[in-house]
């Protein structure tokens, strides 16, 4: 038996764990392993390598993924899954394990409705996959932002500043809230609840007017203005996905404050800094479990579901109730969080 692997969309620190646990799982039962480069291009030109344990044992902390990535969507072509199946059957897989988030997901839903063995893994450290506990990436970037949002605080502590730190998110606050809570941030502002600039304004002149030298702010990229149609960006240019470039939300929020209230006020976009570096142990762990699990599905013959963590536990979800969505905040839980912004 051979199985394809492939890693598609963003990076995610815990991918090439993911794929080391597959191939070690692949070949305690015989199977071979195929390592499909860039995501979903590799699966339409056919590109791909043979995996060997003793070849990849030692990356489980590297960050990126080993078989590189891409934003390739095979189902904007109109022979895009027609080539696919004629890949997967020339590479003669048995089965294709695909690591992504909502947009590979999708994908793999309708490889599967073609009638290919496909099996699902969620990653992406924006952690808004449906039906699972965790995906893989998420806990690093988490921590990642929150200690850089801990060295804003510092400098802007130093030189009594206002700070705005714009975190990755797209659609979700699931980052920024989680990591400017850990860190202490002043204020957070997430999609899921829309701010008034007014509002804020006055929140940093409250502070300010208290006694309090200086603050930091976090807001996800895809944080909503009210009254403002749409979430701030600096490109009108989507990907193959549909979905728009974002960022620019920190700089505007930055510049309203100090036009507002002749503070000075600055902005920081961490950006891809809080994906790209060595997982955490947790997100080793589960990419572990992930993968170890796909195999096992693979052997079992049970397709067309993503792994996912329920309870602590592995279990599966049909794919066809995974993509299409989106995992935002719970209110409540943000809600919790605003006794830090009074």
């Amino acid at each position: 038996m051979r199985v394809g692997v492939l890693t598609g969309g963003g990076d995610a620190p815990g991918l090439n764990a993911a794929i080391r646990a597959i191939v070690k799982k692949c070949e305690k039962y015989g199977f071979e392993v195929l390592g499909i480069r860039r995501g979903w291009a590799g699966m339409l030109e056919g590109d791909a390598i043979p995996l060997k344990y003793d070849n990849i044992k030692d990356i489980i902390g590297l960050g990126g993924t080993i078989i590189k990535t891409s934003r390739t969507n095979p189902l904007k072509q109109p022979d895009g899954i027609k080539r696919i199946v004629e890949n997967y059957n020339k590479l003669n897989l048995s089965a294709l394990i695909a690591i992504g988030g909502d947009d590979t997901l999708s994908v793999a839903k309708a490889v599967s409705e073609a009638g290919l063995n496909v099996i699902g893994i969620p990653k992406t450290i924006d952690y808004d996959v449906p039906e699972t506990e965790h995906t893989i990436g998420f806990d690093t970037a988490v921590n990642e932002a929150m200690h850089q949002i801990e060295n804003i605080k510092a400098t802007a502590d130093a030189h009594e500043r206002v700070f705005v730190v714009e975190i990755m998110g797209r659609y979700a606050g699931w980052i920024a809230l989680y990591s400017g809570l850990a860190a202490g941030a002043d204020l957070i502002l997430i999609p899921e609840e829309p701010f008034s600039i007014t509002d804020v304004v006055n929140f940093v002149k409250r502070k300010i007017e208290s006694g309090q030298k200086s603050l930091v702010i976090v807001v996800a990229e895809g944080a909503l203005i009210k009254d403002y149609k749409g979430p701030i960006t600096k490109d009108v240019k989507v990907d193959q996905f549909g979905h728009v470039y974002l960022g620019g939300i920190g700089e505007f929020l930055a510049k309203e404050i100090e036009k507002a209230l002749g503070i000075e006020t600055r902005h920081v976009v961490p950006a891809h800094t809080i994906r790209g570096g060595s997982p955490t142990a947790f997100d080793r762990i589960i990419s572990t479990r992930y993968g170890l699990a796909a195999v096992d599905l693979v052997r079992e013959g049970k397709f067309g579901v993503m792994v996912a963590l329920k309870g602590g536990k592995i279990t599966t979800v049909p794919l066809s109730e995974v993509t299409g969505r989106t995992k935002k905040v719970d209110l409540e839980l943000y809600n919790e969080a605003k006794v830090f912004f009074e």
